[in-house]
């Protein structure tokens, strides 16, 4: 009897052998399978963080590009003002010219109509550039956030 209780008590004890085997073979499986998911996790974290690098890079070029775009519109509108208001001037000292023709008094007085006088007024934007539609890269509606500038 002894001997039998022996070998069922190792009977007993194989198989639990066996189910434990058997729950650190799955545990084994599943941390393989999440080392693998985790590996494939920071393989694409890798590659937004990339991606998200060279997006910050481009924002950067065209920030600086807005910014020289702007510093163009800025001196030309200055030139634009400053030539308007040498042909205001030229105008009006030929207007007032005592050895002008009649016909050179009317010739000038044709191109004062509304629209060329309306041009030279002192302070106004030329006519040249439609701004009706709020142009994307209006100085006005443009935000520089340069906090991000720094990340």
């Amino acid at each position: 009897e002894r001997v039998l209780q022996l070998l069922e008590f190792d009977g007993s004890v194989e198989e639990d052998y066996i189910r434990i085997v058997r729950c650190f073979e799955a545990t084994r499986q599943r941390c393989c399978r999440l080392e693998q998911d985790g590996q494939r996790v920071r393989d694409q974290l890798a590659r937004v963080e990339a991606e998200r690098a060279a997006l910050e890079v481009k924002l950067k070029h065209a920030r600086n590009q807005v910014e020289v775009e702007m510093n163009k519109r800025y001196r030309a509108e200055a030139e634009l003002e400053k030539q308007e208001r040498k042909l205001q001037l030229v105008f009006e000292t030929l207007m007032r010219e005592p050895w002008g023709s009649g016909e050179q008094c009317s010739v000038l007085s044709a191109l004062a109509g509304r629209r060329f006088a309306a041009s030279l007024a002192p302070g106004r934007r030329s006519s040249a550039v439609d701004e009706s539609c709020q142009s994307l890269l209006s100085h006005s509606d443009i935000s520089y956030d340069r906090t991000e500038d720094d990340v």
